[in-house]
């Protein structure tokens, strides 16, 4: 199976959960699982822009990237994260290569629009190439993908675009023909009014999960992504599911761990096996 393993920077901070999710990594790999890892920083870049002193501001959850913010963020996630991250990976004997969308062109990046505010250099993914990850995964190797890309067509003289990692991952999974996306986060999965695991979910389900409150705050952009990932590939097995647990990757892909986010349709067909 190739999975694409979406990581967020959170998971990343300290070195001993980073090695633990590495070794994860590692057996899912061992398993012979083909594997593409796309990270965040968040945490990471706001200890820098306020070492920095530069201002900050969000809007819905978005960071607000001037020119010397997307600086910062560019020297963050393609730098100290992702090579960091690639070095842990190497340590546990994955071949890991890190990349960005400027190297081979692999993916490029228009400006996010949202009404009444100007985000900067924050995009969206605007085109990609995946020959270069092709190739790696084909040769064994696991590329480990910075989301911060050029826009088309720019040659050196603009800032790089900031792309929230989660929003990427639909995209990217499609482009790279990928048969599962699983969201690594700090949570068990998605949980009920009673704090209770939820296993499946379809769009409407996440809906009245918002509506009524039941999901708030960080998991309402989780659900979002999710469901971005499901409407980009609808085939593929889409999950929320635990970082923190022994063997995350490998414990991903089985049906008693996480949130897994389906269609109707293959809500009821899946049903009437079971049943």
């Amino acid at each position: 199976m190739r999975i694409l393993v979406k990581i967020g920077g959170a998971q990343l901070e300290e070195a001993a959960p980073r090695l633990e999710l590495c070794k994860s990594l590692a057996r899912a790999r061992a398993e012979g699982h083909e594997l593409v890892v796309v990270h965040g920083g968040g945490n990471q870049i706001r200890q820098l822009v306020r070492a920095l002193q530069i201002p900050e501001q969000y809007h819905e959850g978005l960071r607000v990237t001037d020119a010397k913010t997307a600086e910062v963020v560019l020297m963050t996630l393609a730098g100290s994260v992702n090579k960091t991250l690639v070095r842990t990976l190497q340590g546990c004997g994955v071949a890991a290569v890190g990349l960005s969308g400027a190297d081979d062109g692999l993916f490029t990046a228009s400006k996010l629009e949202k009404p009444g505010v100007d985000l900067g250099y924050v995009g969206a993914i605007d085109h990609v190439r995946p020959d270069l990850v092709t190739m790696l995964v084909g040769s064994g190797r696991v590329p480990v993908i910075a989301t911060v890309a050029p826009a088309a067509g720019q040659t050196g003289g603009e800032p790089f675009f900031n792309l929230n990692a989660d929003h990427a991952a639909g995209p990217l999974c499609r482009a790279f023909g990928c048969d599962a996306v699983l969201f690594l986060t700090d949570v068990p999965g998605v949980l009920d009014g009673a704090g209770a695991r939820i296993a499946t979910l379809t769009p409407a389900d996440c809906a009245r999960l918002v509506a009524t409150g039941v999901a708030k705050g960080g998991m309402i952009p989780k659900l979002d992504a999710a469901l971005m990932a499901l409407r980009d590939n609808p085939r593929a097995l889409v999950k929320i599911a635990p970082a923190n647990v022994p063997d995350a990757v490998l414990a991903a892909l089985r049906g008693n761990v996480g949130t897994q986010f389906t269609t109707v349709e293959q809500k009821r067909a899946q049903e009437a096996c079971d049943g």
